[in-house]
């Protein structure tokens, strides 16, 4: 027989039991490629999360360790970012859509140029229990208060709403910067290799950077929760310093993916506060000792929809006096980029 005959040869007649095997088969195969698969969740949303290595990004790397945002259906993207104004430059260009822990000064400030660029969701208090900023010297300094930094060379957290912060704390002290000491920020990686050097006398620093310094013998501990106790003028009060929040863009365009991201931050928030074992996170993804993580203070992290009237006029006190040191450009209520989803 020829090719040509062999090719136009009929192929043979299905049985009917091959037959209903072949449909078995379309039918599985139709419903795997299906979005929609019975009994299966439909593909994670992304979403492109700006972070910042601090304590306070902790809700973040746990609803991502232990499953919450998968629960959600969420797919996060992060990329670390070295200082908060790079933060909202992401936030602005589209490059981010959410972020884990911007500083609320840079918060105002953009947000009173350019209102709803970023929403908060989450804040975060702190405050000498709820530690996260705090002022240390180099070992064997004399200062015993943060009126003894008279001639201090400062390092500082990175962005103007950490160097603000650092110089309204230093102001209420009575020490003003150039006359009575200098301050250079510098990235969080650098600070405890900055004081080992003993280029600096002191530095305005975060957790767990200053928790790991004093460990390493680099640092001693000066104040923490300086910014409720010298600016808002309460031991007690949260400085509710930063926050995790959306682009406004983001939340207006994708409001279920950027509630079910919400609520995956909610449920890890709630474990912070009931599961020891999450502070295991702290040494997984923010190079903290064990012995460390386990002991040292955590931010008292706050969903927007939990805040009392006590914390928004604190926050607001906040963000008043960074408008009198000309850091936030004109007054803003915080109402306007606090989202309680």
């Amino acid at each position: 027989m020829s090719r040509a005959a062999a090719s136009s040869t009929p192929p043979p007649i299905p049985s009917c039991a091959e037959e209903a095997a072949m449909h078995r088969r379309a039918l599985l195969l139709g419903s795997l490629a299906s979005p929609f698969v019975i009994g299966s969740a439909r593909a994670a949303d992304a979403v492109k999360v700006a972070t910042f290595d601090a304590a306070s990004t902790l809700p973040y790397f746990v609803a991502l360790t232990r499953g919450f945002f998968a629960d959600a259906g969420i797919a996060p993207q992060g990329t670390p970012l070295a200082t908060h104004p790079l933060i909202v430059q992401a936030l602005v260009s589209g490059d981010a859509e959410a972020c884990t822990n911007l500083v609320t000064l840079e918060a105002a400030n953009i947000n009173s140029r350019r209102a709803n660029t970023v929403l908060f969701f989450s804040v975060n208090g702190q405050n000498a229990e709820h530690r996260m900023e705090q002022f240390v010297v180099k070992p064997g300094s004399s200062a015993k208060a943060l009126a003894d930094l008279k001639g201090a060379r400062i390092l500082s957290a990175p962005g103007p709403g950490n160097m603000a912060a650092a110089r309204g704390v230093l102001s209420a002290a009575g020490l003003q910067e150039g006359r009575d000491y200098t301050l250079v920020e510098q990235p969080m990686g650098m600070h405890v290799g900055a004081m080992q050097s003993g280029q600096f006398d002191a530095a305005y620093t975060l957790e767990p950077v200053a928790t790991i310094g004093e460990r390493a013998g680099a640092m001693q501990r000066l104040e923490a929760g300086v910014i409720a106790t010298h600016m808002l003028g309460r031991r007690d009060a949260k400085a509710f310093a930063s926050g995790a929040g959306f682009s406004g863009r983001f939340l207006e365009s994708r409001p279920d993916v950027a509630r079910r991201y919400a609520e995956a931050w909610g449920r890890a928030v709630q474990a912070i506060r009931t599961d020891p074992t999450t502070r295991q996170v702290l040494t997984s993804h923010l190079n903290t000792p064990a012995e460390l993580a386990a002991v040292m203070p955590l931010q008292a992290f706050t969903l927007v929809k939990e805040l009392t009237a006590q914390d928004r006029a604190d926050m607001q006190r906040f963000v008043d006096l960074a408008v009198q040191q000309g850091v936030v450009r004109e007054r803003i209520e915080v109402d306007r980029f606090l989202r309680a989803l």
